[in-house]
């Protein structure tokens, strides 16, 4: 009985549309946001990404737990670490970029990575006007924080780079086919190492349970949904697509940012936004075209 329930389960999650899950795991991902922004008042940003990231490895590892897989072999814990290691440190970046900058802006800024692995991925014309695109959005955005918070700047762009390389190296995860155990045991390596970095303020975190609770709550939000529900995409469409598709986080940044956090874009930080997402359409128009292409020479 349970195994037919499952099977229908996997059949109503392989008929629905990937941009649903997408949108599943941005609002996951941002009331996370929407939550550790507030903590940021009680203990460092850094902090506080620290404690999501274990608090969402012990939660997916203990769920996890009864689950039979095959054993981990040395490369695949290898490619786990390193999946790991930038999930952490992207976390830790977003949050000291976001402690500085307006939560859509700094997601907009940090989407050049996906859009870098999209464009990458398929060589042609188009995919270097999006690629444009994406570049003038973010020295648009960017210029406009540069006089102001350079050091924001620099932290959202090494988000970015970190993002890129949880694309890649989460879909390598993702296809070993072993449910979110490999995102747990990857979120666990990448809290341990950037402890050094952020276990100084972890006092008052767990000397008061609000904020010990405020942060768990961060990290199953965020992690364990958000990036779950990214690990079980990641199995059913390309890396490449999956980048594309990235573009929906942003604007659901902005959304989150003006409802919650009363961050009202101003009229260049929109422009920068457009031409990012116009990159963005121009690349998923590529595809498209491509398999019309398929479609017809078949």
């Amino acid at each position: 009985m349970a195994s037919n329930e499952r099977l229908r389960a996997d059949r109503i999650f392989d008929a629905a549309p990937p941009e649903l899950f997408f949108i599943l795991s941005a609002v996951a991902q941002y009331t996370g946001a929407i939550v550790a922004v507030r903590l940021f008042d009680d203990i460092s940003p850094a902090t506080v990404a620290w404690l999501r990231v274990l608090s969402a490895a012990f939660i997916l590892l203990a769920f996890s737990a009864r689950s039979s897989h095959a054993r981990w072999s040395r490369r695949d814990l290898y490619w786990v670490a390193a999946f790991g290691a930038s999930t952490a440190l992207m976390n830790m970046f977003f949050y000291l970029a976001i402690d500085r900058l307006p939560l859509g802006k700094g997601v907009t800024i940090e989407f050049i990575g996906p859009i870098t692995v999209a464009a990458l991925r398929t060589r042609s014309a188009r995919n270097t006007v999006a690629l444009l695109c994406a570049a003038v959005g973010v020295v648009v955005l960017g210029g406009v924080e540069l006089g102001n918070e350079p050091l924001g700047l620099v932290f959202i762009l090494l988000a970015s780079v970190m993002w890129a390389g949880y694309i890649v190296m989460g879909s390598r995860v993702a296809l070993a086919d072993r449910g979110v155990s490999g995102l747990g045991l990857g979120l666990l390596f990448g809290g341990i190492l950037i402890t050094p970095f952020a276990a100084g303020d972890a006092v008052p975190a767990f000397s008061s349970g609000k904020i010990l609770f405020g942060c768990i709550l961060v990290g199953l939000l965020s992690n364990a949904i958000g990036y779950g529900i990214d690990q079980s995409t990641l199995r059913r469409i390309p890396i490449r697509r999956f980048s594309v598709m990235l573009a929906l986080l942003p604007v659901c940044a902005a959304i989150f940012g003006f409802a919650f956090l009363d961050q009202s874009p101003s009229l260049l930080d929109l422009v920068g936004m457009t031409f990012v997402l116009v990159g963005v359409a121009v690349q998923e128009r590529d595809e498209t075209d491509r398999h019309h292409e398929v479609v017809e020479t078949t």
